[in-house]
């Protein structure tokens, strides 16, 4: 039950990623900066990856492995961890550049959830 959980939230996540990175290329294109509505997306990105990581880590507790486990945590750890990064990086910078950072993160981040399906299968 927990793993197709698992597996469903990861589709989820990487479709979120997906539409949140293209949008902020709309943005950044555009020229418009960082919005609360942007931010807002990135939180609940942040907390699906988080809630990824959990599952996870119950999944392995009961004894489950993925196929390539050690590439498969690396993605999951990286990915819970790049974006507050990002976050502390930029300082709060809600410009235009600030809209192109995370928009290529979260496309990037798209990618590292893809990754990590296909390390987990």
């Amino acid at each position: 039950m927990l793993v197709q959980i698992h597996g469903t939230l990861a589709n989820t996540v990487w479709l979120f990623f997906l539409l949140i990175g293209l949008w902020g290329l709309v943005r950044a294109i555009r020229g418009q900066g960082v919005d609360g509505n942007y931010l807002g997306a990135l939180v609940i990105g942040e907390g699906l990856y988080v809630l990824q990581g959990i599952l996870g880590f119950v999944l392995w507790l009961e004894g489950g492995r993925p196929g390539r486990a050690g590439i498969h945590l690396l993605y999951g750890i990286f990915s819970m961890l790049f974006l507050p990064f990002m976050f502390g990086v930029l300082r709060g910078d809600e410009s235009h550049r600030g809209q192109w950072v995370y928009a290529l993160v979260t496309l990037f981040l798209f990618g590292v959830a893809l990754r990590a399906i296909y390390t987990g299968s």
